[in-house]
């Protein structure tokens, strides 16, 4: 279950039009590796501490493929690929690759398998709700608060999935 913000904000592209409400992610804690491997194996006989190797050399010899200007491909999951900037210029002569190449990031691309299994199966509920610098503990918080009754489709209730319909998109994050 992924927890979302309900936040109300001016849309800086649009500072003339009234706030509008935005579901903002309400990240969890990353959990680290020792925890992920000793639930993935269980029920297996691969030891965690292998599990764990496994991911380290792997990425090991990715980091190397990488920097060779070759993609990773992680399993039928996705690949990884090294993106990057460029700065241009009108003559050939005056392109200097380490000064002009900008904001080299790595890249994981999902596979369409990895991406289904993922988007498909995604439910949000609505954690707290932001207004004018006031944080309410839940949207029932917020209703309560503010003397709203009823549900709507901002309930509290977790929704799925790939739905793409009806709320604006956040053009803030």
């Amino acid at each position: 279950m992924i927890k979302i913000n309900l936040i109300k904000r001016v849309n800086h592209f649009e500072k003339d039009k009234p706030a509008k409400w935005y579901g903002v992610s309400n990240t969890g804690k990353a959990e680290n590796t020792y925890v992920v491997t000793r639930n993935a194996s269980e029920n297996t006989s691969t030891a965690p501490t292998e599990m764990d190797s496994s991911i380290e050399l792997f990425f090991r010899e990715a980091i190397k493929e990488l920097l060779n200007g070759n993609s990773v491909r992680a399993g039928r999951y996705g690949n990884f690929r090294v993106a990057f900037r460029s700065e241009g210029v009108e003559d050939i002569n005056e392109f200097n690759a380490n000064s002009m190449i900008k904001d080299a990031r790595i890249v994981f691309q999902p596979s369409k398998l990895f991406r289904s299994e993922v988007i498909n199966k995604l439910q949000f509920t609505v954690n707290c709700v932001t207004e004018d610098e006031v944080k309410y503990a839940s949207l029932s918080d917020y209703r309560r608060a503010k003397g709203i009754s009823g549900g709507g489709s901002g309930s509290d209730k977790p929704s799925g999935g790939d739905s793409g319909g009806g709320l604006d998109e956040n053009p803030l994050g």
